[in-house]
């Protein structure tokens, strides 16, 4: 028993001081970055003129905005991959993710952003369920890769904000609207023209207004340029077989007849939406069928009758009748 207690205390040493050399290793390399980061101070404008000159790159730009819908409107904010761009540019900055213990079924992490210059930290400490929802049930994830990747994907969005905690609210927004306008000059249309534009490709693989309203989660007048990019590469997929609309879409989405967009993008090319297109019902279109009968049956009727000539000269059954034919030859929707 003698020599079981003896070997039990000398692996508790050993353990211990194995943690101890690991604790003063990590602890030596936190002075050293906050000695260089006190040597190097960052320099404010210059490292907002290199966020913003990244943010002027359109492959950034593409992806610097999230959205997402919520209550018929749309959240959006800076991405994880402008939040990291902001954090390397800005300088003298810690940041990530890191797992503390991992348990049965789950994982605790904790995501930071640390400025060593000014010594302000944001942490944010958090539990992963190793599992996910796929089509309805919940998997549980055993494979190492999975677990890995569910955690990172977890940590990205609290490592961004803690680094929208540490940076200047100021310089998010002025990078947020660089990217906004990095998107707008590389195009030379106004942006409703495109969206009427994508509206009418998209007509070509029978996907509607409705049904690209409910995928995005609100109206079309609520739509950016990040909406149009995001839908420009579900329209490239399905144009090259990668998809089909049923991938995207809800075949079931009720259609709408009209929206105050449709009026401006017609409005934009020059023309103008005629009354019938407007009011188009069917008791409109059943009402015009039987006018135009009732018509027919008149002309029928007033060839066999002499013309009723008017005291100002004019021919009163020619007026009505061109009357009637102009409402009936115009139906909805021409």
């Amino acid at each position: 028993m003698s020599e079981l207690a003896e070997q039990y205390q000398s692996q508790q040493q050993q353990g211990g001081a194995l943690a101890q050399a690991s604790s003063s290793r990590e602890m030596e390399e936190v002075k050293g970055q906050i000695f260089m980061a006190q040597q190097f101070p960052r320099n404010v404008f210059q490292s907002e003129h290199r966020i913003l000159d990244a943010c002027k790159r359109p492959g950034l730009a593409k992806d610097a905005v999230y959205q997402y819908p919520r209550g018929g409107s749309k959240v959006e904010g800076p991405s994880i991959r402008l939040a990291e761009v902001l954090a390397q540019n800005w300088g003298n900055l810690s940041f990530g993710v890191k797992e503390l213990e991992q348990k049965d079924g789950e994982s605790v992490a904790m995501a930071y952003a640390w400025d060593l210059e000014t010594n302000v930290r944001q942490e944010k400490t958090f539990t992963v369920k190793h599992s996910m929802k796929a089509k309805g049930s919940i998997k549980k994830l055993t494979d190492p890769r999975d677990i890995y990747e569910k955690v990172a994907n977890d940590g990205s969005r609290r490592v961004r904000a803690c680094i929208l905690g540490i940076i200047p609210g100021d310089i998010v927004e002025k990078a947020v609207e660089q990217c906004s306008e990095t998107l707008r000059n590389g195009n030379s249309k106004p942006l409703k023209e495109r969206i009427s534009e994508m509206l009418k490709a998209f007509q070509k693989y029978k996907v509607t207004q409705a049904e690209i309203e409910e995928r995005l989660g609100y109206n079309t007048d609520a739509f950016t340029e990040y909406d149009i990019v995001e839908l420009a590469k579900i329209y490239n997929s399905i144009k090259d077989g990668m998809s089909k609309k049923e991938d995207w879409f809800n075949k079931d989405t009720k259609q709408k007849q009209e929206t105050g967009l449709d009026q401006a993008y017609q409005q934009a090319d020059g023309s103008k939406p005629s009354k019938e297109e407007k009011a188009a019902t069917k008791d409109e279109k059943a009402s015009a069928t039987e006018q135009k009968k009732a018509t027919s049956n008149t002309k029928k009727d007033d060839k066999t009758e002499d013309k009723a000539v008017t005291a100002d000269g004019n021919d009163g059954k020619g007026s009505v009748g061109n009357s009637n034919k102009f409402e009936g030859d115009k139906l909805p929707f021409d």
